[in-house]
């Protein structure tokens, strides 16, 4: 960063680290012994896939490398904002082999040159009584946060179990400090 960028006030953007997603198990633990919420077995990766055979390629190639597994195949979706998610799963739900899956397809995407399309991972989690959080880690700012939609409220969030969530995962993963940036995710694949 040269002496004119600081004088603008310009920063370096944050470099994604994700070797952070194999904090989720331990994160995990903490859930479940805190709040009775259980890994579903899902997660997702959501992406702007460019076009070109370049990266037709290298989607392939990632699908099949998911796919060579005995487990359930994997889904590839797109939503109305123009993003691609590709959807793993387990089952029984294995919540270290869903963390796997989701850093091999997001190391896939960036080794191939493709970082920049990436724009979040999440892992989804339910509560005996069915009540869902998803913890999203945001490609770009290297964090993650809770997003806990309200089953049967529509477009609502629990935002005081969101505010829970955060501070009980602070000392086990790189939170997001900004809450304007906990985006919601409605419909998305895993949830």
């Amino acid at each position: 960063m040269g002496f004119m960028d600081a004088v603008l006030g310009r920063r370096k953007p944050v470099q994604p680290n994700l070797d952070s997603l194999f904090a989720l198990p331990s994160a995990a633990i903490t859930l479940q012994v805190d709040l009775d919420m259980i890994p579903t077995g899902r997660g997702s990766v959501a992406f702007r896939a460019p076009e070109g055979r370049a990266f037709a390629d290298v989607q392939a190639e990632v699908q099949q490398l998911l796919d060579a597994d005995a487990g359930p195949p994997v889904e590839i979706t797109g939503d109305e904002f123009g993003f691609t998610w590709i959807l793993v799963q387990t089952d029984p739900a294995d919540l270290s082999s869903v963390v796997t899956d989701l850093h091999a397809v997001n190391s896939s995407l960036v080794e191939s040159g493709f970082g920049p399309q990436l724009l979040c991972s999440l892992v989804s989690f339910r509560d005996p009584d069915g009540h869902p959080l998803t913890l999203v880690y945001l490609y770009k700012r290297g964090t993650f946060y809770p997003f806990a939609p309200e089953p049967g409220a529509g477009e609502r969030r629990d935002n005081m179990l969101e505010l829970r969530v955060r501070d009980m995962l602070l000392r086990e993963l790189p939170v997001e400090a900004d809450v304007s940036r906990w985006f919601a995710v409605w419909g998305a694949p895993g949830l």
